[in-house]
């Protein structure tokens, strides 16, 4: 994934072109329930701007872009109450990653004791 497609679901979302459940918003960031969810609570964080990857996001985003996206976590924790029992937080990059939508976004999920993430090869 190299070039940004301004078609992507996520571009679409943040444009307003197609519905969804908003939980938080500000001025640099949008954060949505999962249409497909993993766990009781599981929460995508999008930047508003056009970035493909963390890899991408981290070479390009502003300062306060990149502050947004971590306060954002922080809120959305809070809100559905996660901070005290813990949460993860994911951003699959690129096709080794498992990034399946070319518009960075972050999975914070849980709400319920989470499995491991991998499991091991015996």
């Amino acid at each position: 994934m190299s070039d940004y497609d301004h078609d992507n679901i996520f571009a679409k979302i943040i444009r307003g072109e197609i519905p969804s459940k908003v939980v938080y918003e500000d001025d640099y960031v949008m954060a949505i329930e999962d249409a497909f969810p993993q766990a009781s609570v599981h929460i995508l964080i999008l930047p508003r701007g056009s970035y493909v990857s963390m890899t991408d996001f981290s070479g390009k985003a502003r300062d306060e872009e990149i502050l947004a996206m971590n306060r954002a976590v922080e809120k959305i924790a809070e809100q559905f109450n996660l901070k005290e029992k813990g949460y993860r937080l994911i951003a699959n990059t690129n096709d080794h990653g498992g990034q399946e939508v070319p518009h960075l976004h972050w999975h914070i999920i849980g709400g319920e004791k989470l499995p491991p993430m991998l499991v091991k090869a015996t």
